[in-house]
């Protein structure tokens, strides 16, 4: 065997390799993102409800909400809070890059009309990227995005509600993928901050159905009586509410996560296929070559012994 055919044939050796791992990594994100799948469809019935019971409360509270510091709408919006919702790893397409560009385009335009961008991120890409950029991310938040814990949510929420009630952000808006289908991942853009102009839960399936009101869709509610005070009940639901949107909205970047990984492994195993092909092909034209020149020797030695 030639030098060449060696060298194509360690290189076929090396893609085939690289072909298993891709293909084992496809397979762990399918059953990831089956987990991940499920976890969304649990919450959903979740999420509906706790946003009927905050709406029913504000409702019945009146006036009186805007007594809350969290619903107090500042009186301009000079500071305004970018969460970005990334990955910790990589190897998944245009995933966390497809963020990183729409939450940096986003605040080129808020900087544009004179407002401070104080950026927050999920996942080691969004804050090294940020980082690298010289966009020092006021919240770091990393380490859990395969698999985030309603702790997780917790966490981020309080930050940001602290934040907005403390006055050193106007304004919270997050940006994260969308899950659709494992081929399919929409980046997101929606409001968690102030309540007011809170978005990220507003298009949500089956999660506007009201059960107190009339199937005839008169929309008359059932009388509700509170204990305690319809306020005091609001006061505890709206952490809740802020939670339960960072909550969804993690999971969501979780499954597009794996989905995209998924269908990323898929194409490089694919594309691994194909170079072993062209090298194959490659090695047996140049294995051919080597037999046709030994077999010409051959015939110019007999012919020169006669």
């Amino acid at each position: 065997m030639s030098a060449t055919q060696r060298d194509v044939k360690n290189r076929i050796g090396s893609v085939k390799n690289i072909q298993k791992i891709t293909r084992a990594m496809e397979m762990v994100a399918a059953a990831r993102l089956r987990r991940a799948e499920q976890r969304i469809e649990a919450l959903r019935p979740y999420a509906g409800a706790i946003r009927r019971m905050t709406r029913q409360a504000a409702e019945a509270a009146g006036h009186e909400v805007h007594k809350l510091p969290v619903l107090q709408e500042h009186d301009s919006e000079d500071v305004v809070a970018l969460l970005l919702v990334t990955g910790d790893r990589g190897l998944a397409g245009a995933f966390n890059s497809q963020i990183i560009r729409a939450g940096l385009r986003a605040a080129s335009s808020l900087e544009s009309d004179g407002r401070k961008i104080a950026y927050s991120a999920v996942g080691r890409r969004g804050v090294s990227t940020l980082t690298f950029r010289g966009k020092d991310p006021v919240g770091r938040y990393v380490g859990f995005t395969d698999r985030p814990a309603y702790g997780d949510a917790r966490e981020i929420a309080q930050d940001l509600i602290a934040a907005y009630v403390d006055g050193k952000i106007d304004r919270v808006e997050i940006f994260y993928n969308g899950y659709i289908s494992p081929l399919t991942q929409e980046v997101r853009h929606e409001t968690l901050l102030p309540l007011q102009h809170a978005t990220i839960l507003e298009d949500s399936e089956g999660e506007d159905s009201d059960p107190s009101e009339g199937d005839d869709g008169t929309g008359v509610h059932a009388l509700v009586e509170y204990e305690p005070d319809p306020e005091e009940i609001l006061a505890r639901l709206i952490p809740d509410y802020v939670e339960i949107s960072v909550y969804r909205a993690l999971l969501e970047s979780t499954a597009s996560e794996h989905g995209a990984r998924m269908t990323a492994m898929r194409n490089a195993s694919e594309n691994a296929g194909d170079l072993i092909e062209d090298l194959t092909l490659e090695m047996n034209r140049a294995r051919q070559a080597e037999i046709t020149q030994e077999i010409m020797e051959v015939v110019a030695g007999a012919e020169s012994l006669t």
